[in-house]
């Protein structure tokens, strides 16, 4: 087989994404609702509904952009009885608790003026009982013309129970409420495809794909990604993928998947390698178990991240430090803050896309599912203003500088709990160093140039250390904190 063209979409190396639950982010009151809501401000529920909606998206763009987010990654918006909507009933009809159709026409278009993107959030390996073809099948048994929809594997279906009794098909992690396609059908691969196809065509900007190694066949991802990338090449196509996605992102599959590998090394160092960690917010994901990580560990993780994947790949990247499926990062590192600003600035750093979780930028805790869904506190009083304003100067940061977001990545220095490197464009060169030790350090760094460093600076405005011939000498660094220096680097020419 000859060799794949590795090409992903290239605003996506621009951008910093923001996910929305959406049922927990704002809600509008130009969107009717039902009457049987929970409390916004109580604890989530696994069944209740807060009433968020996409018009309460809308309304707090202002808000995102402000904090100088570009694109949004939705959790599913389809017509559900799930307050997470993956238990999904209609692929082309958006709920009406979030405002309908014409609610995310509103925010894409809304959105797009403000040169934002939105991707939406796509669950083709399973549907729900509710879901149209599934209902037919309850309906008419074997004669059923959707029959081969689904895999069966006895009758009667017993889709509500009782629980020692099969349900009688194929359903996910034997979850009767989520019926499993049978994707090896020719029907059901042209349905999921032309939803795949609609929604590109309707504006979205891309879909992040929900347990794609579950559909494992790789022709199905093959031809969905000919048929999105058909309506638009630019489309972003991500894969929820918690270990090591090189099968699916080899250019003929998807862009980049979710990465956790990242996510598991900065807890790993920045919050278990310096102090504790609730392992009890871990278990039962895919971050448990966790090693704790010294600078050396840490650097070993992160150099072979970048390694992993073709180069186009690693910079579009889904770089997330937690997110709906996991507990919130402030919550597993028991209230760190240091830990998380750490995280931030590295996470606006490194190669790939940074993806920030609603409210992980006002200190918004959450245990595991349903606690880390957690209804967005409007109140302003309620906010670690702090916290947020170290969240947008790390965004603002990683905006400000091309080489941050598009410069090679080099390790620099690696010992006890102290990590810097470099990211390098043209003559521009990024030096970041993250102390995650809980005293201050010094250090005298060689940089692997050919040249002198002009320009000096330091991004928060303290004094830039020594430099001469291409070494940073005396760089102090106060504990648990990070910095960043900027240069440009000249060729030394002799006399």
């Amino acid at each position: 087989m000859p060799a794949q063209t590795v090409d992903t979409p290239a605003w996506v190396r621009d951008a910093v994404f923001y996910q929305i639950f959406p049922d927990r982010f704002a809600r509008s009151l130009d969107v009717r609702k039902p009457s049987n809501l929970e409390p916004w401000d109580s604890p989530p529920t696994v069944h209740g509904f807060k009433g968020g909606d996409l018009l309460g998206v809308v309304e707090q763009l202002d808000y995102l952009q402000d904090l100088g987010i570009n694109a949004i990654y939705l959790n599913p918006v389809f017509r559900s009885t799930a307050n997470h909507r993956y238990h999904t009933h209609d692929y082309y009809v958006v709920d009406p608790i979030l405002g309908g159709n014409e609610a995310l026409e509103t925010l894409l278009g809304e959105a797009h003026r403000r040169d934002m993107r939105v991707v939406l959030d796509g669950v083709f390996n399973h549907a729900s009982r509710g879901f149209y073809q599934f209902s037919h099948l309850l309906e008419n048994g074997p004669e059923s013309p959707y029959r081969d929809w689904f895999t069966v594997h006895s009758w009667p279906l017993c889709p509500y129970g009782p629980a020692d009794q099969p349900a009688g098909y194929e359903s996910w992690w034997n979850m009767p409420a989520l019926p499993k396609f049978a994707t090896d059908v020719a029907a059901v691969r042209d349905f999921l495809w032309g939803v795949g196809e609609y929604w590109i065509g309707r504006g979205i900007d891309g879909w992040r794909l929900d347990v794609p190694d579950e559909i494992s066949d790789d022709e199905f991802w093959r031809e969905f990604r000919r048929r999105v990338k058909g309506v638009n090449p630019e489309a972003y196509i991500v894969g929820e993928i918690w270990g090591n996605g090189q099968r699916w992102l080899r250019g003929d599959q998807f862009d980049a998947v979710m990465n956790y590998l990242f996510t598991r090394a900065c807890l790993g160092f920045f919050a278990a390698g310096t102090g504790e960690i609730d392992e009890s917010a871990l278990e039962g994901t895919g971050l448990f178990p966790l090693d704790a990580l010294d600078a050396p560990a840490f650097r070993s993780a992160v150099d072979s991240l970048v390694e992993l994947y073709p180069w186009p790949v690693t910079l579009s990247q889904l770089n997330m430090l937690d997110s709906h499926d996991s507990a919130r990062y402030l919550t597993i590192a028991r209230g760190d803050e240091s830990s998380f600003r750490l995280a931030t600035l590295f996470q606006m750093t490194y190669p790939g896309a940074p993806c920030i979780y609603y409210g992980d930028e006002i200190g918004l805790q959450g245990g595991r599912d349903p606690d880390s869904r957690r209804a967005f506190p409007w109140d302003r009083s309620l906010w670690n203003q702090d916290l947020r304003s170290h969240v947008k100067r790390c965004i603002t940061l990683r905006n400000s500088y091309p080489v941050l977001r598009h410069g090679k990545y080099m390790s620099l220095h690696a010992q006890n709990d102290l990590y810097i490197f470099a990211r390098t464009m043209c003559q521009d060169i990024a030096v970041v160093a993250l102390n995650a030790a809980r005293s201050p350090r010094t250090v005298d760094l060689k940089l692997p140039i050919d040249g002198s460093l002009t320009e000096l600076r330091c991004v928060w405005d303290e004094p830039a250390p020594a430099a001469a011939n291409g070494t940073i000498r005396d760089w102090r660094l106060p504990p648990r904190s990070g910095n960043v220096l900027l240069a440009r680097v000249v060729e030394d020419h002799p006399a």
